[in-house]
């Protein structure tokens, strides 16, 4: 069973939009989660407007809480997705070793190879932004999906 882990800095924009996105796109044999660099909003719900844009998609990712990410994320997931660059940084910067690192990987070099383009955060902006976001994110879960059902 192939397990992938989201990451964003506060995980209630960005990463809960990721995990609900590639859930609705695999079967249950994958477990996809979601956490933050920070610990802002551990314990908390999604942004009202990650909850809304994914809503408008068939989406629930009403019922997840926010958690930071911590050391033994390394042993539970296969494959890590961050943000943006400065997630990538935090991240690495908590690997133990060349395997942990191995499996980090900026979410949108899925659709832009090497490129280690950011997914904007939404958080400060309007709801433009979490649309916005949502596009980018449901691009890069298609590739995803489509390379781990292969």
């Amino acid at each position: 069973m192939t397990k992938i882990l989201m990451v964003c800095l506060g995980n209630i924009c960005r990463s809960p939009l990721a995990e609900g996105i590639l859930k609705s796109k695999l079967s249950n044999a994958f477990i996809v989660d979601s956490a933050g660099t920070a610990n802002y909003h551990t314990g908390s719900s999604p942004d009202k407007r990650s909850i809304a844009v994914a809503r408008k998609y068939g989406i629930n990712i009403s019922n997840l809480k926010g958690r930071q990410f911590n050391v033994s994320d390394f042993d539970r997931f296969d494959i890590i997705y961050v943000m943006d660059e400065s997630n990538f940084k935090n991240v690495v910067k908590l690997s133990r070793n060349d395997k942990d690192t191995a499996k980090v990987k900026m979410i949108l070099n899925e659709v832009y190879p090497d490129q280690n383009y950011d997914v904007p955060d939404p958080y400060y902006g309007g709801d433009d932004g979490f649309e916005n976001v949502y596009r980018m994110l449901d691009e890069a879960c298609d590739i995803i999906a489509e390379n781990l059902t292969k």
